[in-house]
């Protein structure tokens, strides 16, 4: 049932819950950093395409074949002039002084409708987290050819995330349906890719906090359709941070985000393979490629303090393979750690639960699973308190998925878009609002994280007490 904005009902009814949660300590503060005015939005015309949408990747068990991103119409931005440069900071801060550990954000669709955008982030800001990530398609600011860069809709999302005073990461990639085809596939493309980069990051100086550079190239469709290569993804992400540190000293950079995957063959690699082989390209020494490994880590049917061990050994119930739990990040940690990286963070780029009752890929780890809206929201909180009890100080950001995709329902049913089961809201007109549970329960425990009094809990209590000491 529809429900006037600002109601704020539940769809869903909630677990109440009574239980005192003892010896919580507050995550590692992060210091406000001053920020800058936008630039002036330059007016450019543009062909529409429908909303871009980020695709967890799929896993059947045990392994399951990557699955393509749906095709989406091509973009056909209008050239527009040059902006401006910024006067660059002189000055390099510590990355703590802008990121604690953890730090909370969430995936948001942003780039389509205003509206939406400015209601949703309130949203966000209102539940407590701090950061929020932003898909950056390259191809839909400068498809059109080198320079021709289109910025209408980029200006718009920066500026707006930038009011609401929430930090923002940008995910730069390209979808794979829609690539930018004159500048060609990865690697070859990665001298234009850092231009794009280097005028990207000096436009939004200061006002993109972080960038994450492409997305899971372990995924064949991720990497122009070939064998996935730890060696050419260095190169790429080399070209990356030196571009985005010469117009932004302070914007951090951060890897791409590996698809936890078994399959190893033409079309995926594992992803702690992919890592090690990553680090073997970079000789050992990751200074000036990177400054926070990121990872992806989906819970999949697994309670997020469950050891990969278990999940490994208990194939019937969590699929027989250590990807297949939250803490498979700790994994890929040992490997960081192994090749002398203990000192830097790491950024939790994509985690969650689906309740999927419909896509084969999903529904073993979803509702065949026993996953309901309430347990996903138990889970997520759960994991951010692992994290908070166990990963400190070498854990940075950790976003979850998702916000919802107004999109999803354009064809009248969204519950065929797999993503709907992942997200914490029902995607919601202007002039309606459907939380789920988990936006709910999440509220309650960032705001108490920050010592602010949350809304009460329908049927009363509360999450204190709500994941055990792990």
């Amino acid at each position: 049932m529809s429900t006037p904005l600002r109601s704020k009902t539940l769809l869903v009814v909630l677990l109440a819950v009574t239980l005192t949660l003892s010896g919580c300590m507050g995550r590692v503060p992060a210091t406000p950093m001053p920020t800058r005015t936008l630039p002036p939005i330059v007016q450019a015309t543009a062909t529409p395409r429908p909303p871009a949408t980020a695709t967890p990747t799929p896993t059947a068990r045990p392994t399951e074949q990557p699955t393509p991103t749906p095709a989406q119409p091509t973009a056909t931005p209008t050239p527009i002039p040059p902006t401006p440069s910024p006067t660059p900071l002189m000055t390099v801060v510590p990355m703590d002084t802008f990121m604690a550990s953890p730090d909370y954000g969430v995936q948001a669709f942003l780039w389509w409708r205003p509206e939406i955008a400015d209601r949703d982030l309130t949203l966000i800001k209102e539940a407590g987290f701090t950061w929020v990530k932003q898909t950056f398609d390259w191809q839909m600011i400068e498809g059109a050819g080198k320079g021709a860069r289109d910025w209408q809709k980029a200006d718009e999302v920066v500026r707006l995330v930038n009011e609401k005073g929430l930090k923002l990461l940008a995910r730069v990639s390209m979808d794979p349906e829609h690539p930018v085809r004159w500048a060609g596939p990865p690697p070859q493309n990665a001298d234009h890719f850092a231009d794009f980069l280097f005028d990207m990051a000096t436009r939004y100086q200061g006002m993109i906090r972080a960038y994450q550079v492409w997305n899971e190239p372990n995924l064949a469709r991720e990497w122009g359709g070939k064998r996935p290569n730890p060696r050419e993804y260095v190169i790429l992400l080399k070209k990356a941070y030196d571009a985005i540190k010469r117009a932004d000293p302070n914007a951090i950079v951060i890897t791409a985000g590996m698809a936890p995957t078994g399959t190893d063959d033409a079309t995926a690699m594992p992803d702690d393979v992919f890592y090690e082989a990553m680090y073997q390209a970079m000789r050992g020494n990751s200074d000036g490629y990177f400054d926070m490994l990121g990872v992806h880590g989906a819970g999949f049917a697994a309670p997020p303090e469950l050891d990969p061990a278990v999940a490994a050994a208990d194939k019937a119930r969590y699929g027989g393979y250590r990807f297949f739990c939250f803490r498979h990040v700790e994994d890929i940690r040992a490997i960081m750690v192994r090749y002398g990286d203990a000192d830097k963070r790491m950024a939790i780029l994509e985690f969650g639960w689906t309740t999927d009752p419909v896509n084969p890929a999903y529904k073993w780890h979803g509702a065949d699973a026993g996953i309901t809206e309430e347990l996903k929201g138990r889970y997520l909180i759960c994991a951010l308190e692992y994290a908070r009890q166990h990963w400190r100080p070498w854990v940075g950001v950790m976003s979850l998925i998702t916000m919802p995709n107004l999109a999803w329902l354009e064809d009248g049913d969204p519950t065929d878009e797999e993503q709907y089961w992942w997200a914490i809201m029902e995607p919601s007109p202007i002039d309606q609002l459907h939380l789920r549970a988990a936006y709910v329960l999440l509220q309650n425990y960032l705001l108490r994280q920050q010592g602010i009094e949350p809304p009460p809990l329908p049927g009363g209590g509360s999450t204190e007490g709500m994941c055990p000491t792990m």
